[in-house]
């Protein structure tokens, strides 16, 4: 089996792979229009930060299954991965640390101004009376916008500066918000009027895009401070950049509507980065997350490979279109599934998902099957008349 590596990744990776008796190809300099040319014989593809569009589904004849070494999987065409039978695997919860401790890192820079002072001192101008103005966070209420692993980190961190808390979130309830020591609002605009800051950690999907939008700004207070550590499409930036001038806020930005892709490009933004306190989509990039991600990489092929399930799979039917279900237990020997499948087939019946089951010493299983119309009650007799198969049920959904 043949894995492609079209990032930089932990060497370690690489050497782990190996040992599993795979051929690894590290390519880290491919970009999304390059990787199809690259991907034709590979069967398992790794990416962190390059775009895996439909020509690269399209141009993987052998690919099987597509790792992002990374929490979000919105680099990837999904719909295309879907419509080819290819598992889409994500690494959830890894760099989790990294981006809350930047997330906390960039919340207290903007609020002192670090790195407009830094750049002062570096142009050899001394303006303490400048810098020295700051208000402060502890005691200032931080509301947190999404409530996920990353929210629930930058949460207790902000808790240890001595924050007030409030967070937003769909599936966020009463108990859970108790839990965590914050207090739950109903409603993004109700969290940011009653924020001295606000953090995002949302996934970028069509309905959050551009979330923190005009509205969303107006209702901060004059002077609040915004972070953006998640997806950069999640704030309208024109409207960010009328709102740094208009209402003071101070701004800290790790990612950016339209961001370049790589590790080096032109950066198109720099009016915008000229306004706020901002790094280069750096969240999630310190050693103690790539070696995690690492681990789970080599963790989720090696499923792949022992079992054909691979872990941390994102692309899946949430819902079988299923309608019944069969269940027949057999003996463990050549041809009985194939006669039951045969039969569901002569019928013209689709099966769903399959899964053989079997028991300890082998010499009996259990089958079970989700099948999209019931089978005939002639065909079940028929099954159950076989002296191969032990048992037959079948069940309605």
């Amino acid at each position: 089996m043949k894995v492609l590596i079209a990032d930089k990744l932990s060497l370690d990776t690489l050497a782990a792979l190996e040992r599993l008796g795979l051929q690894v190809r590290v390519e880290p300099d491919l970009t999304a229009d390059a990787l199809p040319d690259s991907i034709a014989d590979a069967n398992i593809l790794v990416v962190r930060s390059t775009k895996v569009t439909a020509a690269t589904f399209a141009a993987g004849s052998q690919l099987s299954l597509v790792i992002r070494a990374g929490a979000g999987v919105n680099t990837i065409n999904l719909q295309s991965a879907c419509d080819r039978g290819i598992y889409v695997a994500n690494c959830p919860g890894k760099n989790t640390a990294a981006v809350a401790e930047l997330a906390i890192g960039l919340l207290i820079a903007a609020d002192r101004r670090i790195c407009d002072a830094t750049l002062a001192l570096r142009n050899g101008q001394w303006k303490k009376k400048e810098f020295g103005r700051a208000r402060g966070l502890k005691g200032r209420t931080l509301g947190i916008l999404g409530f996920g692993n990353i929210g629930r980190a930058v949460a207790a961190r902000a808790l240890g500066l001595g924050m007030k808390v409030i967070a937003c979130s769909r599936s966020l309830t009463e108990a859970t918000a108790h839990e965590h020591g914050v207090e739950p609002v109903g409603s993004p605009l109700e969290l940011a009027a009653a924020c001295d800051a606000i953090s995002i950690h949302m996934a970028a999907t069509p309905d959050t895009k551009h979330l923190v939008d005009k509205a969303f700004l107006d209702a901060m207070p004059t002077g609040a401070i915004l972070v953006n550590t998640s997806r950069g499409e999640l704030v309208d930036s024109q409207a960010l950049a009328a709102a740094i001038t208009e209402k003071s806020l101070r701004v800290g930005l790790d990612v950016f509507e339209d961001e370049p892709a790589g590790g080096a490009a032109d950066f198109p933004q720099s009016e915008l980065a000229a306004l706020v306190t901002a790094t280069p989509h750096i969240g999630a990039s310190t050693d103690q997350a790539s070696e995690a991600i690492a681990a789970q990489v080599v963790r989720i092929v090696e499923s792949f490979i022992k079992t054909g399930h691979p872990l941390g799979t994102v692309n899946l039917c949430d819902r079988s279109p299923a309608t019944h279900s069969l269940v027949v237990r057999h003996l463990n020997r050549v041809g009985i599934l194939a006669g039951v499948l045969d039969g569901l087939r002569e019928e013209g019946i689709n099966v769903e998902e399959v899964e053989n089951t079997i028991f300890e010493g082998a010499k009996a299983a259990c089958c079970a099957m989700l099948l999209d119309q019931a089978p005939s009650q002639e065909l079940l007799d028929s099954l159950k008349s076989n002296d191969g198969v032990l048992h037959v049920m079948l069940n309605s959904h």
